[in-house]
């Protein structure tokens, strides 16, 4: 959901018409936490550059051990600095920062108490949520479906933030690394963010080509069959530079 509406709890402010001075990244944190900030902050503004959200709408979130960091709410992702870490435990307490944490915290922590996730990546992109509208699972129109595990289901629609929506997320993620989630957007995960970022990408990409394959009057796109899909599974497995992520 757009964090627009997000409240925060900004203390760099200080009293009206002071300066605003940075705070430094607070007590605790660790340099692997700080590396892994400014990685988000990188990754959270790729989504802006690249379409797939609007302001500050969708979220990004690492696993650091035990702790979560993620985007604040309604803070714009081009304003983010080392200042604005902001971080939870897997309960939802907060453990770093003064920031809000954005709404969405209830789905970034089911998928992390639920799978090994080391990342998740949440936009609102156009492709996949107008796909979203339409059916209830993506049609196999590109073998890239094998990269997420397999047809990607649509995770029935919930208010935004809520326990419900992260469980009906849940269930359109067994056995899946990403899902679209109904009227509105896209969430992928993977072992890194440059993983969950890609699966995003290819998501909205593959919604992208069934829309525009669906449009032409009179014809009906070719889709994969459940053989032609597992074959590809297996090629995957085998897939990119021994020893790489």
């Amino acid at each position: 959901m757009a964090e627009q509406r997000g409240a925060r709890r900004d203390v760099r402010s200080g009293l009206e018409g002071a300066p605003e001075v940075a705070e430094p990244r607070g007590s605790g944190v660790r340099e692997e936490e700080a590396r892994a900030w400014d990685a988000l902050v990188a990754t959270a503004r790729r989504t802006v550059a690249d379409g797939l959200v609007v302001g500050t709408s969708g979220n990004v979130s690492v696993r650091v051990g035990d702790t979560v960091l993620v985007t604040p709410s309604g803070v714009p992702y081009d304003r983010l600095t080392p200042a604005d870490l902001t971080g939870v435990d897997l309960t939802g307490r907060q453990v770093r920062g003064t920031l809000v944490p954005t709404s969405e915290l209830p789905m970034h922590l089911a998928v992390y108490r639920s799978t090994g996730a080391r990342a998740v990546v949440h936009t609102h992109a156009v492709h996949a949520t107008a796909v979203s509208t339409l059916v209830p699972e993506l049609p196999v129109i590109h073998y890239m479906t094998a990269a997420l595990g397999g047809p990607v289901r649509v995770a029935p629609y919930a208010t935004y933030g809520t326990d419900e929506l992260a469980e009906n997320m849940l269930h359109a993620l067994a056995d899946r690394s990403g899902c679209l989630l109904q009227n509105h957007g896209t969430i992928t995960y993977g072992a890194t963010l440059d993983q969950a970022y890609d699966r995003t990408a290819q998501l909205e990409w593959m919604c992208r080509l069934w829309l525009t394959a669906s449009s032409v009057p009179g014809l009906t796109p070719s889709l994969l069959s459940e053989p032609q899909l597992k074959a590809v599974e297996e090629r995957l497995r085998g897939y990119g530079q021994r020893g790489a992520e």
